[in-house]
């Protein structure tokens, strides 16, 4: 029981009223009238309580039917598993000039543009990550063609640079001429001198004059940039791979024009006095330099020789690995063999006897991972590889195997694909789909996880040959069910076909 002293310590909701003694209990009057009092209050509290909750209630529901119904939901693009697109007019002679566009998903035409003869080259797919309206140039006739890959409308046309003959691929350099736009360089290279000459990306005039990189030819440049941002043309000599700075190449086109380029003290270390020359690798029988493709910063640059492969680092210029090789047949290409996040290296090795040795090579130490002999077939385009999103990639090459023909006869247009897994090392899955002469060939990802193909124009053998074109596309996985399953080295792998089969057509494929 409640002592009178202590009622308003035991009951929280009494309390001692204004001018009442601390022990003087309230009369019933004054219990009846704070009772209402405290009733009405806690009712208009109940009565807010329910409207705020109706009002979530009803917002939640809006935004619900807005997004269900009122705001349409992305529609992914339904792709075709496969279509062919002929150009029966392709190969016929001047003036017939045209640049077209075609949809990935169905192979309709986007759009189309007459050019005036004669075609040289084209570039398109140049660094995204500027302030250009364009992302496709084009050397034709006398002029260069600036346009816009997705709509096909001019962006700009100029002449060519008098008596610069360039050559691909363009490079793509930071602003130089203060209008906010990055600008473009054309190398071009005759038999007495390599020359580069300065484009204004906005508006495609020259910008100061042409430049001599050096006095002998060379067969093919690149652009490099360092760790600390400065950029470098690197080119490719009789007696090795060489880098030039962009800034000095600036402060020769145009006096002042290099004060925003930035400079490397640790690569300029090694550069020659007189040309400026920074020597990355010599060698008397240099054929290609590419760059890895990592995501890296910089990215590594391959080296392939008339001996051997190497791998230079691209920040201190370290040679990292060197695997030796007789001949290389195409131009290496890159996957993920391993989890180790390091691209592995795919090489094409002739060994004699109209066959040819396909070598992936570690990327981190150059040791080989996986090999298999096949038949060196004609115009076989260069291996190919599709990422996933398991860390791996899939990897896919061109050829025959010896056991099906008389590997002393050589072989005149048969040539099947093969794509690898390399979590079954021990299988191919051989690919007997017939094809025509293959002009040019890229495996591709069309949509993340779902959807990787390969992508080929077909048509004359030889480039001076008239005749019909074929562009085509087929999906990846298209061909996993006609294919056949091999099975390579001793041990061979425990699944069954059907169970290997099943392993292709779960793969679901990233980018990098």
């Amino acid at each position: 029981m409640e002592t009178t002293d202590s009622a308003t310590e035991g009951d929280p909701l009494k309390r001692v009223e204004d001018g009442a003694g601390a022990g003087t209990p309230p009369s019933s009057t004054e219990l009846k009238k704070k009772s209402c009092k405290d009733a009405i209050g806690f009712s208009k509290l109940t009565h807010w309580r329910t409207a705020v909750f109706f009002l979530s209630l009803f917002l939640c529901l809006t935004i619900v039917f807005a997004f269900s119904f009122i705001i349409p939901c992305p529609v992914r693009p339904q792709y075709r598993v496969t279509w062919n697109r002929t150009f029966s007019e392709a190969g016929l002679p001047s003036p017939c000039v045209f640049v077209i566009a075609v949809d990935g998903t169905d192979g309709e035409m986007l759009w189309e543009r007459a050019l005036d003869p004669e075609f040289h080259w084209a570039q398109c797919g140049l660094d995204k990550e500027t302030s250009r309206t364009w992302d496709c140039l084009l050397s034709h006739s006398d002029k260069l063609t600036a346009l816009d890959k997705y709509t096909g409308v001019l962006q700009w046309q100029q002449p060519q640079p008098p008596g610069l003959h360039s050559t691909v691929p363009v490079l793509s350099v930071p602003d130089l001429d203060g209008d906010k736009v990055s600008d473009v360089a054309l190398v071009a290279s005759e038999n007495t001198q390599t020359q580069l000459v300065f484009l204004s990306g906005k508006t495609g005039v020259q910008i100061g004059s042409a430049v001599t990189l050096d006095s002998t030819s060379t067969a093919n440049h690149l652009l490099h940039h360092t760790t600390e941002r400065s950029h470098y043309v690197l080119l490719q000599k009789d007696t090795g791979l060489y880098g030039l700075a962009l800034w000095r190449i600036a402060a020769q086109a145009k006096a002042g024009m290099e004060v925003g380029l930035k400079k490397d003290k640790h690569w300029e270390i090694n550069a020659s006095p007189t040309s400026g020359l920074v020597p990355i690798y010599e060698s008397d029988s240099l054929r290609q330099v590419l760059r890895t493709g990592e995501t890296k910063d910089p990215p590594n640059l391959l080296l392939v020789t008339g001996k051997e492969v190497a791998l230079v680092n691209g920040k201190n210029l370290q040679l990292l690995w060197i695997f030796n090789t007789s001949s290389v047949l195409s131009e290496p290409s890159f996957g993920h063999y391993n989890q180790d996040d390091l691209l592995d290296v795919v090489v094409e090795e002739d060994i004699g006897n109209n066959t040819k040795r396909v070598v992936i090579l570690d990327g981190k130490s150059g040791g080989v991972l996986w090999e298999v002999s096949l038949l060196a077939t004609p115009n076989s385009p260069k291996p190919a590889s599709i990422h996933t999103i398991n860390s791996f990639s899939i990897f896919m090459f061109w050829g025959m195997m010896p056991s099906e023909t008389n590997s002393s006869v050589p072989l005149t247009g048969e040539r099947r694909s093969y794509l690898l897994h390399p979590l079954y090392s021990k299988v191919l899955l051989e690919s007997t789909t017939s094809m025509d002469h293959i002009i040019t060939f890229k495996a591709t990802l069309l949509e993340r996880g779902r959807h990787a193909a390969y992508i080929m124009l077909t048509g004359p053998g030889t480039e001076e040959a008239q005749g019909t074109v074929v562009l085509s596309k087929r999906k990846l996985k298209q061909d996993v069910s006609y294919s056949t399953v091999l099975r390579i080295g001793t041990s061979g792998s425990s699944e069954t076909n059907e169970e290997i089969k099943e392993v292709f057509n779960r793969l679901r494929f990233s980018d990098w």
